[in-house]
């Protein structure tokens, strides 16, 4: 991604993280202030943390539909690696570019020297849960919640 562009990506970022935060049981103020701690952590002073890339995804004529947000996970294994983001835009899914980005993000990883490669998808993202299981990704953990009142 063109690093000029990464102000207005980092705001679309943790607009998009917060509403699904709230659309998985937080309230707006807690998304908002837990999105907003999240992109400071891994954009520190507005730039990438190391290892961290954020790549355009195009469509066949150049367009940008999306972004692949990819890096090493929190862990201390230098060969974890995070998909931490991958938005397609809603009128361009189902085109199979968000599985070509995939595919490009793994090729990436492992260039880097990753040996795993994770990711999380809230509940109910059924379309991207979806193309993560055709893409062989596994479930790791499950977290539930159950709305009282």
């Amino acid at each position: 991604m063109d690093a000029r562009l990464l102000p207005a990506w980092l705001e679309r970022c943790r607009a998009e993280y917060a509403k699904d935060l709230v659309a998985a049981g937080q309230t707006p103020e807690d998304a908002c202030r837990h999105a907003d701690e999240s992109m400071a952590r891994a954009f520190p002073s507005g730039t990438p943390s190391p290892g961290h890339v954020v790549f355009d995804v195009v469509d066949a004529a150049g367009a940008a539909v999306g972004y692949l947000w990819i890096g090493p996970d929190t862990s201390d294994d230098a060969g974890s690696w995070w998909i931490w983001d991958i938005v397609i835009d809603a009128d361009k899914r189902g085109l199979g570019l968000g599985r070509r980005a995939m595919l490009l993000g793994e090729e990436y990883a492992r260039a880097q020297g990753a040996h795993t490669l994770g990711l999380s998808v809230f509940g109910f993202n059924t379309g991207a849960r979806g193309l993560y299981e055709s893409l062989g990704y596994e479930t790791a953990s499950v977290k539930m919640l159950k709305r009282l009142g």
